[in-house]
């Protein structure tokens, strides 16, 4: 048996379809659990797993809910919060026909220890938000000045275009009323 938490021992489940096992299970989180913005903070949660008992194998079905920080995408405010994840893993009894499919999820039980680790980690890193905002009508950040826009939504830069820098200083010394 590994030293990871989320291996589960399956011969603690009858085999018999319909039969099933809830287990509660403390899980460190690394800092692996990451992605370009978002990241699982470091320490202890809490996974609950239901192992059921069907026909070709076994099905876990885990759920947890995980704190992760990062920082909105439009305005860099740091950004905490509860990420609920779900995971399901299918794993078949041996001698059962396994799908030609590469990318199935499901896994043929080798030993009697299920190791959920995998499949707990992969649902938390594709949770994790790839553009995180502080709100859903964060304005950003002004792309002149950095000045954080929810602060001052009349905030605005004069932006004359070069080609016509010339003819503004013109203006301003010519002596002439306007209209003539």
């Amino acid at each position: 048996m590994t030293d990871s938490p989320l291996v589960v021992d399956s011969r603690k489940l009858p085999r018999q379809p319909g039969a099933s096992l809830e287990v509660v299970v403390p899980v460190t989180i690394g800092e692996d659990f990451a992605g370009e913005v978002m990241r699982a903070e470091p320490g202890a949660a809490t996974v609950h797993v239901l192992l059921e008992s069907v026909l070709d194998g076994i099905l876990a079905t885990g759920a947890a809910t995980i704190p992760v920080t990062g920082e909105c995408v439009r305005c860099l405010t740091p950004l905490r919060v509860e990420l609920p994840v779900e995971f399901r893993q299918f794993y078949t009894y041996p001698g059962v026909e396994q799908p030609d499919d590469e990318d199935s999820d499901i896994v043929p039980i080798t030993d009697p220890e299920l190791n959920l680790t995998g499949a707990f980690h992969d649902a938390v890193v594709l949770a994790l938000p790839l553009t995180p905002t502080c709100r859903p009508d964060c304005p950003g950040l002004c792309p002149e000045c950095g000045a954080m826009l929810a602060d001052d939504p009349e905030h605005r830069h004069e932006r004359i275009d070069p080609r016509w820098s010339e003819l503004a200083g013109w203006r301003e010394s010519d002596p002439s009323p306007e209209g003539d």
